[in-house]
This record gives structure tokens, sequence and C-alpha cells, in this order.
């Protein structure tokens, strides 16, 4: 019995042994220096410090209120989520400014408020520009080209992933699916979609935002929705009235 318990000790420290060599070539290193500069972590600049003053206007005073007021009194700090969004809008990104004065306005710690804006990526923690486009690279546009969107906005603007255009007209994000795999590749524009996207497209797109005309919200390639290219043929096929047209016989 204590040569079996010997051995099985000896087998143990030796898997523990190999795990960890495994582990120590596998690993990515991840030290305090590599993650300094996450977004999820505050630093104060010219542009986004407690000292620059925050508050709502009064059009959007108005609507926190009654965003406020949807919830029990007990509950208001549910609709943090709701004013961060507000505030992001007013202010064009989501500073510090912002968080804190929702957090007071719904009597929340601030850290909880920053522990939201931190977390979802709708909140924008940097200056944006006026159009912020975010492509889609997930697999279904990919295949269908994102590559060439991507290449488009990149060599017509200048600027890579993350970067803003010097007259902060346009900041460019690579982002995860958007929900519109049916119309890709595409890319979101603010609250808008472009779909059917090609470079040349794109580039289109883009130069009717620089000369300040109307952005054409959903596919630029002629559809009106997502029906087949081929147009919609399905409904012009007569009706099956008799079902003895279309099962067995011998049933």
């Amino acid at each position: 019995m204590k040569f079996r318990n010997h051995q099985y000790s000896v087998m143990f420290r030796k898997t523990l042994w190999q795990q960890a060599r495994i582990s120590a070539r596998t690993a990515r290193p991840v030290t305090p220096v590599r993650f300094s500069s996450i977004i999820s972590v505050h630093r104060n600049t010219k542009v986004d410090n407690p000292d620059i003053p925050f508050e709502f206007n009064a059009d959007n005073l108005k609507r926190a209120k009654e965003i406020i007021a949807k919830y029990p009194p007990q509950y208001k700090k549910a609709a943090v989520m709701p004013l961060l969004d507000l505030g992001q809008r007013q202010h064009g990104f989501t500073a510090i400014s912002v968080m804190n004065y929702v957090a007071k306005m719904l009597d929340m710690p601030p850290m909880r408020v920053y522990e939201v804006a931190t977390f979802y990526t709708m909140y924008n923690r940097k200056p944006m520009g006026k159009y912020h486009l975010q492509v889609c690279t997930t697999t279904p546009c990919q295949l269908c080209g994102s590559d060439e969107v991507m290449d488009a906005i990149k060599n017509h603007l200048k600027i890579k992933p993350g970067q803003t255009t010097p007259d902060n007209l346009f900041t460019l994000e690579e982002v995860e699916c958007l929900g519109a795999c049916v119309n890709g590749p595409m890319m979101g524009v603010n609250d808008d979609y472009a779909e059917d996207l090609t470079g040349e497209k794109t580039v289109e797109l883009l130069k009717n935002l620089q000369e300040g005309k109307p952005m054409h919200v959903g596919p630029v390639s002629g559809r009106d929705s997502c029906e087949p290219f081929s147009g919609p043929k399905v409904l012009l096929s007569k009706e099956p009235h008799d079902i003895r047209k279309v099962t067995r016989s011998d049933l």
C-alpha cells in the first residue's frame, strides 16, 4: 500500500511538472505594462477629466426624467444605461464627467457607473469623429468581401482601425457581427447600416458624407431589403389548393 501511494505521488508530481512546462510555453505574457493603457483604466487628459463640466441640456434633462420615471424609485439605477447613452450623444463620447453626472443623478456610487461604461462596447471612452464607421469582419461578411470594404476605407481616409481623421469627421473601427449577415458585407455608420457594400460603393458613400449629403440607409445594391437578387418570386406561383396534387397518392 505504501509503495502504491508513493507511485501515485510521483505520477501526480510528474503530471504537474509537465503541465507547468506546457503552460510556460503557450501562455502569453500578462504584465501591468502590457495592459497599462487599456481603455477600462481612466487616465486624465485635456479632453477627458473630472474638471470638465457636464450636465444635460434642457431637452435631454427632460428626456432623462422621462426615462427615470419608467422605473420604481428604489430601482431608478436601472436607468444607468440609457442615461449614459443620452450623455454620450450630447457630449460626443462617454467621458468621466458624463459618468459622474449620471452617477449623481441616479444616487449611485461612481464606481458602479464606471463598471457599466467600461463593460459595454457601445460606450465610447475616447473622443469620436462625427461618423463612427463600424466595419463588420466576422466570417459571413468576410466571405462576402469585408476585407475589400475595410481596405477601401483605409485607403480613402488614410486611417487605420481605432483612428480618427484629422478633421474629426470619421472614426474607423473593426467590429464583430452587427446582425445583418444576410446583406453582408456591411458596416454601421452611427445608428444606421450600409449594406451590400463593395469597395467602390464604400468610397462613394464616404465621399457623400464628406460633402454633407445624406447617407443611403440599407442595401446599396438596389435591393429594398434582404430579398433575393433575382427578385421576389416565391409568391408569384399558384397556390396548391388541391392537397392531392402535393401529397403521395398512396397515402
